[in-house]
């Protein structure tokens, strides 16, 4: 199969899940919030819920298996030389199904990028296969889900000058790609501690801003990510995080992500997330590993 018609007919059936999904909350009663606090996690970038970098198994909001929950952010990032903003919404159905939907603008601030302004959308579903974060506390079995997130690029600005405009001129195969992703979360409520561990089949490269694939590798390829949380108390989390990228475009030496995160949930309708990211070298035109603040706001129903 082409490489354009696997991602029509996966965009194709992620919009067909969405609507399906979305009837299927109509007929069930208003967001109950019954699941505990915390339980839903954050928003990932991508627009997942889970941590900050990496989806959790966790089902975005508070709704319980008899109602459904829906949660909205946006999150900036800032680096010595970028700025990247996140922004979206999500549905929880049943506590089983997830559904996103997200933007992502990449903007630089130092020459000779600093006019560059990057985009993409990002479409996501995630299903829980097995386990529950809370009931399972006498066993090891964790809460798994899979899931799939589809992104598509808007064109290039900033650098017409040079007379670039699509990502594919900076060497990458295709503006569009599907990340599919399983991953496990355990809860160890005796301990106030979760983990989690993501396998990623993916050939976006930084997060499919700078497109899918590329001049020195086109493949998929299987990527490990972590998280690792403490609960302080009931409102507030200390975790690390860590996600390894691909190496496909030689205008970009990309380097894993990683981030120490403090996540506040005061109550079931807000969160907050306060973390310090290093995220590598961003392109050889500007060769610096970027590092700073990330600050993410969550309002769940």
């Amino acid at each position: 199969m082409q490489p354009r018609s696997q991602l029509l007919i996966s965009s194709l059936a992620l919009l067909c899940m969405m609507h399906a999904s979305l009837a299927v909350a109509q007929v069930l009663p208003s967001p109950d919030q019954g699941r505990l606090l915390a339980t839903g996690g954050v928003t990932q970038l991508e627009g997942a819920g889970g941590g900050g970098l990496t989806p959790w198994a966790t089902i975005t909001g508070y709704g319980s298996e008899d109602s459904y929950g829906v949660t909205a952010h946006i999150t900036q990032v800032g680096t010595q030389d970028y700025r990247l903003r996140t922004a979206g919404v999500a549905i929880g159905i049943a506590d089983r199904l997830e559904l996103s939907l997200a933007n992502q603008k990449f903007t630089g601030s130092l020459a000779p990028l600093d006019k560059l302004e990057l985009q993409q959308d990002i479409l996501g579903i995630k299903l829980k296969i097995a386990g529950d974060l809370v009931t399972d506390q006498d066993s090891w079995q964790p809460q798994v889900a899979i899931g799939a997130m589809y992104k598509r690029n808007h064109v290039i600005k900033g650098l017409e000058a040079l007379g670039i405009t699509s990502v594919k001129q900076l060497g990458a195969i295709n503006d569009s790609g599907v990340d599919y992703y399983l991953s496990a979360t355990k809860l160890l409520l005796d301990h106030s501690l979760l983990i989690n561990g993501t396998l990623r089949l993916s050939k976006a490269n930084q997060m499919g801003l700078l497109g899918f694939g590329g001049d020195k590798r086109k493949q998929y390829q299987l990527l490990p990510e972590v998280s690792l949380g403490y609960l302080i108390n009931r409102k507030l989390v200390l975790g690390l995080e860590y996600r390894s990228k691909p190496q496909n475009l030689a205008v970009d030496n990309e380097k894993a992500y990683y981030d120490a995160f403090l996540a506040w949930f005061p109550n079931k309708n807000i969160s907050l997330t306060l973390a310090y990211a290093h995220l590598g070298d961003i392109t050889v035109f500007n060769p610096k590993n970027q590092r700073g603040w990330y600050v993410s706001l969550q309002i769940a129903q």
